[in-house]
């Protein structure tokens, strides 16, 4: 069973093949700490913890490294608005990314490491730029990679030649013009950034966020790894910077497979602090969003596509989250949960194939969710084996182990609530309408909603 993948650079969709046999070698770029983390960078960051989770059902080791970006101009700027220390806004901001990363229940990665703990590799790696004659000193101190140098530069994203602009430099850490220019490895201090650098061979100052990425992707994984993700907006610079510094120092391919996970609106409009739409985690969970309702909306549509977060989706999602609750708890009941020496259903092969597919996420859930009504119908009626309830446990809890739209240890049904449930369905089967409807109240009134459908009865927590 063969795992494909679209590669960013080579616009194709290609079988992964790992370096190391059942072994992955992940890179992904993770926050910089200046500021809470948005919906927008979560939408990435949860395709990417997916695409672990996939890779790890597939019986691939994954080692798995997402950076932490706590020197750059931002998080300077953030120090020095502040009138803090670098330290205590970038430490502040790690600790809150680390929360909501619990709280969405992403996988930990393999290791989390910071900027300021490689500026020896980062400075290893500008001296040996230099000596190839790729990056060049300039009057202030700076360092600058020269993009003349490259003549293949722009392959990630299609740039051309003629938007080589010799001798221009950018100091920025980022720029958002479809042009190359000669980007900053190593920053001259300014008087501004007060105590915030480090001694190097070109005097006081500070690294480039791009050189920063392919030291600790390098550090951590070798010259050349198998994957290495983002979001498209860090396609241009970044990753193109990355790929011209590093395959310029070891001579090598850097990355064999790129991913890109496509933007993120906000009910259909640009997220802006304007608009009052900059969605953080700790403001979703205001608005009574579960983990599992924003995994949901988030992981439910292919990372390859645009996709809208809404709000205004919350009842509906809540409702598709009570569906998958429902079903877990319904085979705990049946206790299809102890049942040992099945397999998988069929259709789990289908649900493999489509996941296996660049992550079609959308063709495996309705795969998924097409069988759990025919389950439900069965389980209603009476009409499984033993052998089909144990089937449905296995390939519910793949569903969860990749997926994770189950909440199996806070939610689940306590037990006078399932007497109650089980009251209210024998009345439904007799017709006793009035007697079904007194205990919906009471329900109701414990905290649990329940709805009528097809499949039988759904019930998920009041918010």
């Amino acid at each position: 069973m063969s795992f494909n993948i679209y590669n960013s650079i080579t616009k194709k969709i290609e079988r992964f093949n790992p370096i190391e046999k059942k072994k992955v070698s992940l890179y992904t770029c993770g926050p910089t700490v200046y500021d809470y983390s948005h919906i927008g960078n979560f939408r990435t960051f949860l395709f990417e913890d997916l695409l672990k989770r996939w890779l790890i059902h597939l019986g691939y080791d994954v080692k798995h490294i997402m950076n932490i970006t706590d020197i750059d101009d931002k998080t300077i700027e953030k120090a020095n608005k502040k009138g803090v220390s670098l330290k205590k806004i970038t430490h502040k901001y790690t600790e809150v990314f680390f929360n909501d990363l619990k709280w969405l229940k992403l996988i930990p990665a393999s290791s989390f490491p910071r900027a300021t703990n490689y500026i020896d590799e980062i400075i290893i790696l500008i001296q040996k730029l230099i000596k190839k004659k790729y990056a060049y000193l300039d009057d202030s101190g700076s360092v600058y990679f020269d993009i003349g140098t490259q003549s293949n530069y722009g392959k990630l994203t299609n740039l051309k030649s003629n938007s080589l602009k010799k001798g221009k430099r950018v100091l920025d850490d980022e720029y958002n013009k479809n042009m190359a220019q000669d980007f900053a490895l190593w920053k001259a201090h300014k008087d501004i950034e007060g105590e915030i650098f480090w001694d190097s061979p070109w005097g006081k100052g500070r690294p480039g966020w791009h050189i920063e990425c392919s030291a600790m992707a390098m550090a951590e994984l070798g010259e050349n790894f198998d994957i290495h993700c983002g979001g498209v907006d860090n396609m241009f610079p970044h990753h193109e910077n990355e790929i011209a510094q590093s395959e310029s120092v070891t001579g090598k391919k850097f990355v064999n497979y790129w991913m890109h996970s496509e933007f993120l609106s906000i009910d259909g409009d640009k997220m802006s602090k304007s608009k009052g739409n900059v969605y953080t985690i700790n403001k979703l969970k205001g608005m009574g969003f579960s983990a599992e309702s924003i995994r949901y909306q988030l992981l439910s549509s292919h990372y390859r596509k645009k996709i809208t977060f809404s709000k205004r989706k919350k009842d509906e999602v809540d409702r598709v989250i009570s569906r998958f609750f429902n079903f877990y708890n319904l085979l705990i009941s049946r206790k299809a949960n102890l049942i040992k020496g099945v397999s998988y259903p069929q259709e789990y092969l289908e649900f493999c194939d489509k996941m296996n597919n660049d992550l079609n996420v959308s063709g495996a859930l309705g795969i998924f969710f097409s069988w759990m009504k025919g389950v439900m119908k069965k389980i209603k009626a009476k009409n499984i084996s033993d052998k089909g309830l144990g089937e449905a446990w296995m390939f519910l809890s793949v569903l969860n182990d990749v997926f994770d739209f189950i909440d199996v240890k806070k939610n689940d049904i306590p037990n006078d609530v399932r007497i109650i449930l089980k009251k209210r369905m024998q009345a439904r089967e007799v017709k006793d309408y009035v007697l079904s409807d007194l205990l919906r109240n009471e329900l109701e009134i414990m905290g649990w909603k329940v709805e009528d459908s097809g499949q039988g009865q759904e019930v998920f927590k009041n918010k």
